[in-house]
């Protein structure tokens, strides 16, 4: 039909690339979506991590959860563990669940806190001592994405995207062209025409996805889209990435697990046939060697019978920052083709989500609607990045430690504005909506509580006391169901085992019907 506005190219695959096609398709089945792939070029693979929006993301496009499971060989996640990063000392250790505290007034939640022997999370939530024990938050014969606990996962990334291929194509009518991009065909720095490719010849659509990643071949190289440099707060640029193999029935931790060390942080993420390990650090304070050696040390030391002559990490360099302008005439940024900021807390997978969610949403019906739509969107994402740079930092400044990398993220000059604002307020009061009013926050003021009081932050001076019986009272609610559920659920190993035996419709031991 003359006047229609609803080709969609998509360029790049991976995570980002077919994430986006399902999830557009799915929301949106009166486009026409096509994805551009390069079949000479890896993605990079080692986004692991989601947030507990993936389980409707996955559920909105059709993958069931058992098949997900077993195709991207994925564990649950409930949460991040931070080890090292107050102090070093031994014993340091905080969890930030994905369980939000008890739906209470505020001065409740920290009386039971105050009136616990514990962590903050394990006055918060179940969770804490679910993780603790390698429990799966939910059961078998449960619907899926149904749980006991809030929940995302741990998968493999080259078999997710491979899994989001084969469904769009064969059930939610993408088309797939293997070839690469010659040229992007418009004026330079305003709105692309076509794509001119190698084999297939030349592509015409009305809106274009940049999912290239680094290379940001539509929105960089083409829409001359800038770089906002945030490596003045966030001085991470490095990793070090291996995979190691486990065991045949070793535990399945329920977390992610980020490991402080002198010059960043390693994280370690378990799957059931491997461990994803990394090293995060910024070249500013350690060169690659000594990253090396931190990344061989850690898995000496927490997977002694791992042949690690058999070893082979992948270096990773990565600017950090995001793009000036997100969407730019009829091209829009998602995935690392619009920013990065180190993998701290799995954000980079969810800003996929809500990108295309946002799209989606709102589609524009034509050409002269896009300078609008564009604004709108451009600022709504410049929050959205900014909270994320935000988050990560606090993890920083409530730092104790004493290495050079460590102390610089203290000083003043590195932190933003609205952080020192922040917890200049948070003395007095704990993180409230007030602080985070947005739909769709990245970010709750539960989670800036979780890091906050797991660091070992001052409870608010001013917070209205509650009375010892009533704190008393939630503090026992919190036990009573952390007893019931570590009762019911089975470990994860147990659970994701259970998937892969032939007689999987059966409860297995340690798991009830």
């Amino acid at each position: 039909m003359p006047g229609t506005f609803d080709k969609v190219a998509i360029v790049g695959g991976g995570t980002a690339g077919w994430l986006s096609a399902a999830l557009l398709a799915a929301r949106r089945p009166d486009l026409s979506i096509t994805l551009v792939e390069a079949p000479d070029i890896a993605t990079i693979g080692v986004g692991e991590g989601t947030w507990p929006t993936m389980r409707e993301s996955l559920r909105s496009i059709g993958i069931s959860e058992t098949e997900f499971l077993r195709e991207c060989d994925a564990s649950f996640k409930q949460g991040s563990r931070f080890d090292g990063w107050v102090d070093g000392s031994e014993g340091d250790s905080y969890l930030h669940p994905f369980t939000a505290p008890p739906a209470s007034q505020t001065p409740h939640v920290l009386a039971a806190f105050r009136a616990s022997e514990g962590t903050f999370a394990q006055a918060m939530s179940p969770q804490a001592e679910v993780c603790a024990r390698d429990l799966a938050p939910r059961q078998r014969a449960m619907p899926d994405y149904a749980g006991a606990l809030n929940y995302g996962y741990h998968l493999d990334a080259g078999k997710f995207a491979e899994l989001l291929k084969r469904h769009a194509t064969t059930r939610l009518g993408v088309t797939h062209i293997a070839d690469r991009v010659e040229k992007v065909i418009g004026e330079d720095g305003g709105a692309i025409e076509a794509l001119m490719l190698a084999e297939t010849g030349r592509l015409v659509a009305d809106f274009f996805l940049d999912c290239t990643g680094m290379a940001a071949l539509l929105i960089g190289q083409h829409c001359g889209s800038g770089w906002v440099d945030r490596s003045d707060v966030s001085f991470n640029d490095r990793a070090l990435a291996v995979q190691v193999p486990v065991e045949p029935g070793s535990p399945i931790a329920s977390q992610t697990v980020g490991s402080a060390h002198e010059a960043g942080w390693l994280w370690d993420i378990a799957l059931p046939t491997r461990r994803g390990i990394g090293c995060v650090y910024s070249s500013r304070f350690i060169d690659d060697e000594r990253a090396a050696e931190i990344l061989d040390a850690y898995i000496a030391k927490n997977l002694p019978h791992a042949d690690r002559s058999k070893l082979a990490p992948r270096k990773l360099a990565f600017p950090t920052g995001h793009r000036e302008k997100f969407w730019n005439g009829n091209c829009l940024a998602v995935g690392m083709s619009a920013g990065f900021i180190e993998p701290l807390e799995a954000s980079a997978i969810v800003m996929i989500e809500l990108s295309v969610k946002a799209l989606a949403d709102n589609f524009p019906a034509s050409e002269a609607a896009l300078p609008a739509h564009a604004e709108r969107f451009n600022q709504l994402f410049h929050y959205r990045w900014d909270r994320i740079v935000d988050f990560l930092k606090l993890h920083y400044v409530l730092s104790q430690r004493e290495e050079p990398y460590w102390v610089a993220h203290r000083d003043a000059a590195s932190i933003p504005d609205r952080v020192q604002q922040q917890l200049a307020i948070w003395r007095d009061q704990p993180p409230s909506s007030w602080d985070f009013p947005q739909v769709d926050e990245i970010f709750s003021a539960a989670s800036q509580q979780y890091v906050l009081y797991g660091m070992g932050y001052d409870l608010p001076s001013q917070s209205p006391r509650v009375s010892d019986t009533e704190a008393a009272r939630r503090t026992a609610e919190v036990r009573e169901k952390t007893r019931g559920l570590c009762a019911a659920l089975p470990t994860n190993r147990v659970y994701l085992d259970a998937l892969t035996n032939t007689h999987a419709d059966k409860p297995q031991k340690g798991e009830f019907a």
